[in-house]
């Protein structure tokens, strides 16, 4: 999917975007803390998901139990102040490669 969208979930709208992981060994240690410290620069509830779970994006353990390799497609969802925000830099890290 190239586009972002708000999304409805309860009632509540949200900022997504899904987007492959790019490098080859996916969202596994140093390229999950890089994510976590970038999502922690964002005052918005922020959230990953890959196919059903979705958890914490501000969360090593959360990011790294959903065990994502590259190639795979995940979702970024944001809900705040600075959601939209929150979804373009993350889903411009994780386009990069994560490399800054």
């Amino acid at each position: 999917m190239d586009t972002f969208r708000l999304w409805k979930q309860r009632g509540i709208e949200m900022f997504v975007k899904e987007v492959a992981v790019q490098n080859q060994v996916g969202l596994h240690a140093r390229p999950a803390t890089f994510f976590i410290q970038k999502a922690n620069e964002y005052k918005s509830s922020i959230w990953v998901e890959k196919e059903e779970r979705r958890v914490n994006a501000k969360s090593l353990l959360g990011v790294l139990s959903l065990g994502i390799v590259g190639g795979t497609s995940i979702r970024i969802i944001a809900d705040g102040s600075d959601e939209q925000a929150a979804v373009e830099g993350l889903v411009k890290l994780v386009e990069s490669g994560f490399t800054e």
